[in-house]
């Protein structure tokens, strides 16, 4: 096996990988930024907190449901790289969306605001519909098989990189207008690096292309999952997947009111938990030497849900910060349980990134290289309704008063279902 550092040298690799890289990045510091205003400045109330939060990870998540079918269609019938382009171009007049409603918020029209926002986000979900099953399924066709796991690897851990980036840097933005200049730079700047992106033509026939969301959908699932391999390995990603909405969700209401921490330190939260994953990326990768298999993901996931409960456990001693007060980051450090509580959610991370990166090489290696996008697109699809529904038990399980600290036992058990999901996977394929 090749070092998979290497590819960054490739210009079949480096162009896909920063493009990726900077969408991720520039989606993240939009939805952080636009989070983090109307929690710390705009709503003051536990559960709308934690139930915006949850309709904006849905919004997020539906277009994956409603178009993944029609993404993996053209991305095996159309050049890739074409495609990349168009859909770059596009962000740039989405962001225009989103900084309008930061602005407008900004100006004390919230209500207006907060929609321009809201819709943005189901407009960036979309670009990112349209842009997923590319960046996993170019893969085999400009890469070398050894290459492929690496490659996998380092674009997982980019895309965590670029959400812990996204996501701190929100985290330290006092002016919103400071955010809808960068946003709009970086959608500059991503457009630039994806007309770098070498062709990727299509290798089989074209496609006759069903623009019906549900029919397609329906029909891209069913031609997937009756293969027993990739059923497993894309309910074991979609577990994941429910698993990481959830905690999405519930994150940063617990950091600010079971935490008492201010946004600097949510930032702080979520750069550990893409650190993690990034660091888990790379660790699975070396330890599997290039073999792709899930040998190690049930063991994975399984530590993965118990330091869910840990973290559960260690939030519930908590000493919260004085009433009307929130701890900044040099107060929550010198907590004494503070250091603790960071290990945790990073072994949660790292055992999450060890879980989940075998199992998305696995798909685009299993099927022809004519098929890899729409099989991508189908793990897409069962995905967003996992996710579209751990987004409904949230909100279910919020209006029912039912803490974040209590949803992470939830975490855990899912965890353990992925575990069992994993391990017939496993064996049905080593």
């Amino acid at each position: 096996m090749i070092n998979a550092l290497g590819l960054l040298r490739k210009r079949r690799f480096l162009p896909l990988f920063t493009t990726q890289f900077l969408g991720a990045f520039n989606d993240n510091l939009f939805r952080g930024s636009m989070v983090l205003f109307v929690i710390y400045g705009i709503l003051k109330d536990v559960e709308r907190e934690q139930s915006f939060n949850a309709l904006a990870t849905g919004l997020s998540t539906l277009p994956f449901l409603l178009f993944s079918a029609l993404a993996g269609q053209l991305a095996d019938t159309v050049d890739k790289a074409r495609i990349i382009r168009l859909v770059k171009t596009v962000e740039i007049a989405i962001m225009l969306v989103g900084a309008s409603g930061l602005l407008l918020a900004r100006a004390g029209h919230t209500g207006v605001g907060i929609v321009l926002m809201l819709a943005c986000v189901f407009l960036l979900g979309t670009h990112s519909t349209f842009f997923g099953p590319i960046k996993y399924a170019i893969l085999p066709q400009q890469l070398r098989e050894d290459e492929v796991l690496g490659g996998t690897g380092l674009v997982e851990a980019g895309t965590y990189l670029a959400v812990l980036m996204g996501n701190l840097l929100a985290s330290y933005l006092h002016h919103v207008e400071v955010a809808v200049v960068l946003v709009l730079a970086v959608s500059g700047v991503g457009w630039l690096t994806g007309r770098a992106v070498p062709p990727a033509p299509r290798v089989g026939p074209r496609l006759a292309i069903d623009a019906n969301p549900f029919s397609s959908s329906w029909r891209l699932v069913s031609a997937t999952m009756h293969i027993p391999r990739l059923f497993l390995a894309i309910c074991s990603i979609s577990f994941f997947w429910t698993i990481g909405s959830v905690l999405i969700i519930i994150f940063p209401p617990l950091v600010k009111n079971v935490l008492t921490t201010t946004k600097e330190v949510a930032g702080l939260f979520t750069a550990t938990l893409s650190i993690g994953i990034a660091v888990g990326s790379v660790v699975i990768n070396s330890m599997l030497r290039g073999r792709i298999s899930a040998k190690f993901a049930p063991a994975s996931i399984i530590a993965m849900g118990g330091c869910v409960v840990l973290f559960s456990l260690l939030v519930r001693s908590w000493t919260p910060a004085a009433p009307g007060h929130l701890y900044d980051w040099r107060e929550f450090i010198a907590q004494p349980r503070a250091a603790l509580v960071m290990l945790v959610l990073l072994a949660t991370a790292i055992t999450g990134g060890m879980f989940v990166v075998p199992l998305y090489a696995f798909l685009t290696t299993t099927v022809g290289k004519d098929h890899t996008a729409r099989t991508v697109a189908a793990n897409n699809v069962v995905n967003s309704a996992a996710m579209v529904g751990g987004a409904g038990v949230v909100i279910g399980l919020s209006s029912l008063g039912v803490t974040a600290e209590n949803m992470l036992f939830l975490v855990a058990a899912m965890c353990l279902v992925a575990a069992w999901l994993a391990q017939r996977l496993h064996r049905a394929c080593d």
